[in-house]
């Protein structure tokens, strides 16, 4: 029996010599390309724009220490404004921790525990403060979601309910960015709610705290702080202000952001400031990209 041969034609792959692979290949302007080459992640800043896909509901972001913590007499009232913002808006409601994040940060610190390991430990915190508000604001059609299904389920829970509260900690976890300074993980409850609205494309952003806004000190121990209404980031880097009512890494964060290029402060003590932030009024600190 005699050998039958077949005939091919070579084909010719993108910058590269004559193949007799027969494989689909999928051609695309990163195909064989390095992904940490400079221009190469230049060139992916496309004109199309980024889809915001949650672009009607605003997220919230409740502190823990500066909110929860302080009992009934802050709490109860604010949960009274969040249940009538529900009835205008869509809300995505982040928790912060509060003292027991403290506690096991300097109990981690004590025993000389890594970065990650913190980040992980304080998500436990956080999720007790959600199951606190969110029993609390149950009334009103809240629904608390699991951080395992926090990201795939949104959209379908906001969908059937008024407003959801999760966990606002990050999933870094164990993978948590070093800090430049000390062993506190940078990214926590702040940096996590403000990702949560980048990524979806949400409305805005607001940050409820025991202050009215950001000062040029802070005001619990200096009373004649002057009080900031409006900055961008390279103003507040360049004044390089003591203290922060907010992860410091939102600094970082902000500016490269496609969709929430800024957040409002306002003050959990007043809880008739959450509607008119929620509709965009300037009623706290505004900080802006630029």
């Amino acid at each position: 029996m005699s050998d039958k041969t077949t005939s091919r034609t070579p084909e010719r792959l993108p910058d590269g010599p004559p193949t007799e692979d027969r494989r689909h290949h999928v051609r695309s302007m990163l195909m064989r390309e390095s992904l940490v080459d400079k221009h190469i992640i230049a060139a992916t800043e496309v004109e199309t724009p980024v889809f915001r896909m949650l672009p009607h509901a605003c997220v919230v972001k409740v502190g823990g220490r500066s909110v929860i913590d302080r009992g009934k007499s802050v709490v109860f009232p604010l949960v009274e404004a969040l249940a009538e913002a529900l009835t205008q808006q869509k809300l995505i409601i982040g928790m912060g921790g509060g003292a027991r994040t403290r506690h096991v940060f300097s109990i981690g610190l004590d025993l000389g525990l890594p970065t990650g390991v913190l980040a992980s430990l304080s998500a436990a915190d956080a999720l007790g403060n959600a199951h606190i508000l969110g029993t609390l604001l149950a009334p009103y059609g809240v629904v608390a979601i699991p951080p395992e299904i926090f990201g795939h389920l949104l959209p379908f829970f906001l969908q059937a309910a008024p407003g959801v509260i999760f966990n606002g900690v990050p999933p870094y976890a164990l993978w948590e960015h070093p800090p430049a300074l000390g062993r506190i993980p940078p990214h926590r409850t702040d940096a996590g709610c403000y990702l949560t609205a980048e990524c979806f494309g949400c409305k805005s952003f607001t940050l409820i705290k025991d202050v009215d806004g950001l000062y040029d000190a802070d005001p619990t121990i200096h009373p004649h702080a002057t009080f900031i209404p409006e900055i961008s980031v390279a103003e507040l880097k360049q004044r390089a202000f003591e203290t922060l009512p907010f992860d410091p890494v939102l600094l970082d964060l902000l500016p490269k952001a496609r969709l929430v290029k800024r957040f409002q402060i306002i003050n959990g003590a007043r809880p008739e400031l959450l509607a008119p932030a929620l509709r965009g009024e300037h009623v706290g600190t505004i900080i802006h990209a630029d």
